[in-house]
């Protein structure tokens, strides 16, 4: 019965889908990013690449004619429109595209020195060749060579970036919303193990999907739930006729073996007693207010230690929680008279932590085996089943106070203490503390 109640205890608050999509739209956002840098990269390879000597080697026969022509009769080729100097162009020296006109012409004809001269602003490469002694060929030419487009290439990416980011993260959220859906139900569980039905008409298709079968599992568990506490409260109320018709017959028995019968249907009716009330926890939303717990558990020790209960009041820390009264005195109380009953005496404390307020139960009893102190809440659970024979009971005390803790959105822990005792810890979310009336002050 209480499956539900541990799962909404337990949930991570954090939003765990938001992180899915953050990554989704992340691995979106690089796949894009590879993808078009290894095609600009191939592009750019395949289109631009370096300058063969093959394709220039028409041009370093022209300027050996043409050099020839100026070494001869520099006037002629001066009416025949060469740009022939006495020193050559002036500029930025290109070294790499120098020695590469250099080795060309040496591979065509006979070596000659030349320079190339690169304008950054223009498309043209300025060739100075010796001629003589006296004389420059000035040669122009369309520069073949691949450029640097390096800057257009980082442009270029980060227009990918951002058009592939938007695009990853609109996806990233299409993709991820079904799981939100499915987040902000599992969220809105109570502890009943209900949760709100889904609007069925809104999103897109797997959306709707989503929250139609969120629906149909909220109202089958609903369903199973009711059927199982219907089964238990029936089974619980029922037991009470024939019990009744048992213990009138034991009244008829002779004295030794009556004693025997009416402590057994003892026994079995707080068995139903428990039961139905652990049904109605279950189901129950009573009013819930503010309550000052210093009071409320100074005044529930002091009834426990009038049903001659060794229990104690030990430190209280002045804070209020939001939960109802009388299932929260039920619940301590269950609490309280376990850890005095077996724990030989109990000591309560309160104080506040990091805005919970932590009720400490201790006693100095024998604890509980750890291979055995995570079976505690379950229903019926003993530690040692002789103790049945001498210490009343009926092993729904813990079930019952957990189902009404966790009700109110507060935790349970059992520990060992060392050398020996058990520590049952109760936290609750701090409340806002309602103003209260001024020390002598007149209603």
């Amino acid at each position: 019965m209480t499956c539900a109640s541990e799962a909404h205890a337990t949930l991570p608050k954090t939003r765990a889908v938001k992180t899915l999509g953050f990554r989704i739209a992340v691995l979106l956002v690089l796949a894009i990013m590879v993808v078009v840098a290894l095609a600009t990269l191939a592009a750019r390879t395949a289109f631009h690449k370096p300058l063969e000597p093959e394709a220039v080697r028409p041009v370093a026969r022209q300027i050996h004619i043409l050099a020839t022509l100026a070494d001869n009769d520099p006037q002629a080729a001066l009416e025949a429109g060469l740009d022939v100097r006495t020193e050559p162009a002036r500029g930025e020296v290109d070294l790499r595209a120098s020695r590469f006109l250099q080795k060309l012409l040496a591979d065509t004809g006979r070596a000659m020195h030349a320079t190339v001269i690169r304008n950054p602003d223009s498309p043209i490469l300025v060739a100075s060749v010796r001629v003589n002694q006296n004389h420059w060929l000035i040669y122009s030419a369309l520069d073949f060579s691949p450029t640097n487009t390096w800057p257009v290439f980082v442009a270029w990416l980060f227009l990918i970036v951002a058009g592939s980011g938007v695009i990853s993260v609109l996806a990233a959220i299409k993709i991820t919303r079904p799981l939100r859906v499915i987040e902000e139900a599992v969220e809105s569980v109570g502890p009943n193990g209900e949760f709100p039905p889904v609007r069925e008409d809104v999103g897109g298709s797997e959306v709707r999907a989503t929250a139609r079968a969120l629906n149909r599992l909220s109202a089958r568990l609903k369903a199973s739930m009711e059927s199982r506490m219907r089964l238990v409260a029936a089974a619980g109320h029922d037991l009470r006729t024939p019990m009744t018709r048992m213990r009138l017959r034991a009244e008829f028995l002779p004295e030794e073996d009556r004693e025997r019968w009416l402590s057994d249907l003892e026994e079995l009716d707080q068995i139903a007693d428990s039961a139905i009330s652990l049904v109605r926890e279950e189901i129950a939303s009573g009013d819930e207010e503010n309550v000052a717990l210093a009071p409320f558990l100074a005044s529930l020790v002091a009834d426990v230690a009038a049903a001659d209960l060794p229990v104690k009041l030990g430190p209280v820390a002045d804070v209020d929680v939001h939960v109802g009264p009388l299932a929260l005195r039920r619940a301590l109380t269950n609490l309280i008279v376990n850890s005095a009953t077996h724990g030989g005496g109990a000591s309560v404390s309160l104080e506040s932590v990091e805005g919970q307020a932590v009720i400490r139960i201790l006693d100095e009893g024998p604890g509980i085996p750890e291979e055995l102190i995570h079976q505690i809440f379950e229903p019926f659970f003993r530690v040692d089943l002789a103790r049945r024979k001498t210490i009343p009971g009926t092993g729904l005390g813990m079930l019952i106070a957990r189902e009404i803790i966790e009700r109110f959105n507060g935790t349970i822990m059992i520990a060992n203490r060392v050398p020996r005792g058990l520590q049952q810890t109760v936290s609750f979310p701090v409340a806002e503390a309602a103003p209260r009336p001024a020390s002598g002050s007149r209603l």
